[in-house]
């Protein structure tokens, strides 16, 4: 089975630089997933078209992920690998489509020919972020501090003095949820951007495995969770609102 992703309207093969080829190559693994599995065949003239042929055992895992790209509300790590490769052409002054082995376009990837609505904001509203405290610093009164959020990190968060000597006793350590007044700005892909958000207070989270808080509450005097037969369970319907609490 074959895939191929084509770039149309700005490169050519002996143009395109190589880092932005490798650019390219990177986010078309992201939405064909099966890393494995997948392998640069050729890039072929014309426009510039990367053909890539996948491994049999792979082949209806990769053809899955393609039909769930064009569904109505696909998972997230599809859209997002749809929505970096569109963003990728339209920067390129470009458009582009993932056509299979018989040229017919699966995915079509409007690039500089789409729409887009006009950019909205930047707006400030009060909310929440969460994750792992990656940096806490800077000379200034206003402090720079970056969170970790999966393998998103979080920057433009900045801080008052006192807050962030209370944040840096939690640097690399558990989960945090600060509070404070976010800046927003709506881009013309629709998509929500962070711009900045002030800290103004935090709360640590307990991320201790479930095993661990009951063993605290076994210990506690007076508790009576030594009595509760499954209490992993009565805690998990607890945290879903189904439970009451002991």
């Amino acid at each position: 089975m074959e895939y191929s992703f084509h770039i149309e309207g700005s490169y050519h093969p002996e143009t395109i630089p190589m880092d932005r080829l490798a650019e390219y190559l990177h986010a078309l693994a992201q939405l064909l997933g099966e890393k494995a599995s997948v392998h640069l065949k050729e890039v072929t003239e014309g426009c510039v078209a990367l053909h890539t042929l996948i491994d049999s055992p792979a082949q209806v895992r990769v053809a899955d992920r393609i039909e769930a790209a064009n569904a109505p509300l696909p998972p997230k790590d599809i859209a997002k690998a749809v929505e970096t490769l569109d963003e990728m052409l339209r920067k390129d002054n470009a458009s582009g489509s993932l056509r299979d082995s018989s040229d017919r376009v699966v995915i079509p990837f409007p690039g500089i020919e789409k729409k887009l609505s006009p950019v909205f904001g930047p707006i400030k509203q009060e909310g929440s972020l969460t994750g792992q405290v990656v940096r806490v610093g800077g000379k200034d009164a206003t402090i720079p501090v970056h969170l970790r959020d999966g393998e998103t990190v979080l920057t433009g968060l900045t801080t008052n003095e006192e807050t962030a000597r209370r944040l840096a006793h939690h640097y690399l350590g558990g989960i945090i949820r600060v509070h404070g007044t976010g800046t927003w700005v709506r881009e013309g892909n629709g998509i929500w951007r962070l711009t900045g958000f002030r800290i103004t207070d935090f709360d640590v989270l307990d991320d201790a495995p479930l095993g661990d808080v009951v063993a605290r509450l076994r210990a506690t005097r007076g508790s009576k969770w030594g009595e509760v037969p499954d209490p992993v369970a009565v805690l998990l319907a607890e945290r879903n609102g189904d439970g009451e609490t002991h």
